[in-house]
């Protein structure tokens, strides 16, 4: 039977499901994993059609959370990085006893912009959609670089997000496109407003790709959440922030094992 690829590391009492964004793998964890490890059992997924979890077409949201679920411990914290947060509240929607939190970074439940609601507008999806079938690493990269534009060491950020894309097979056009679909066309925000979990958001106050206006409309959305903002991060605040990034979680597992 196909599986994706799955690798679980580190000794701590509380599970932590660890799932990467849009063109990337599981290595763009790297620069937080040492300090987890001690505190957590991580498991780190390449989504399907990503990374290692090659031979897979593209997929709805829906059936790539049902993949990860399949491989997945019984009761884990699940944290999502901006297309991974989709999956992960994707999870949480469907299986919520198999959460014990759920934490999404740089992550909307609406990525495309809809008349009042902030976000990427529908047609520079799609223009990123074309653009993979003229030049697809050019546009990989492109995309790779808005993720990091404005913090102080912007350069240093995109290339380990680079690094990570180009230590491993690129995925197809096709699951490129299909994840770019999600991002466009999926709409969380009714279902997530009952979610009974803890749920945490993250956020990069530079954000070119999650604008910060959404911030405020989610607290309101759901008072039941919590939102933290890195004030000098953009896409990737684990990357740019690991220290105080990890700091947030390991007080949030405090928080939850506590409660236990």
């Amino acid at each position: 039977m196909k599986e994706i690829w799955w690798h679980t590391e580190g000794e701590g009492n509380c599970h932590l499901v660890l799932l990467h964004g849009w063109g990337l793998n599981a290595q763009v964890w790297d620069c937080i994993t040492p300090e987890l490890r001690s505190h957590f059992t991580l498991h780190l997924v390449d989504l399907p059609g990503f990374g290692r979890s090659s031979g897979f077409s593209a997929m709805s949201l829906s059936d790539m959370a049902q993949w990860v679920l399949a491989q997945a411990p019984e009761k884990a914290i699940w944290l999502g990085w901006s297309l991974g947060g989709l999956v992960a509240s994707q999870v949480a929607l469907t299986h919520p006893e198999r959460v014990q939190a759920l934490v999404t970074v740089a992550s909307s439940p609406c990525f495309s912009a809809q008349g009042d609601w902030p976000g990427i507008k529908p047609e520079v999806l799609s223009g990123f959609q074309q653009q993979l079938s003229l030049d697809f690493q050019r546009t990989v990269e492109r995309f790779l670089a808005l993720q990091t534009m404005g913090t102080e060491n912007a350069r240093q950020d995109a290339r380990k997000l680079k690094s990570a894309v180009l230590a491993l097979p690129m995925p197809t056009e096709a699951v490129l496109n299909g994840g770019l679909e999600i991002l466009k066309t999926v709409d969380l925000r009714e279902p997530l407003s009952g979610l009974k979990m803890p749920f945490l958001r993250l956020y990069g106050r530079l954000d070119g790709l999650v604008p910060r206006k959404i911030i405020p409309l989610l607290d309101a959305q759901w008072p039941a959440s919590q939102s933290v903002v890195f004030d000098k991060a953009a896409h990737a605040p684990f990357i740019s922030h690991p220290e105080a990034f990890c700091d947030v979680l390991l007080d949030l597992k405090q928080n939850v094992v506590g409660k236990i």
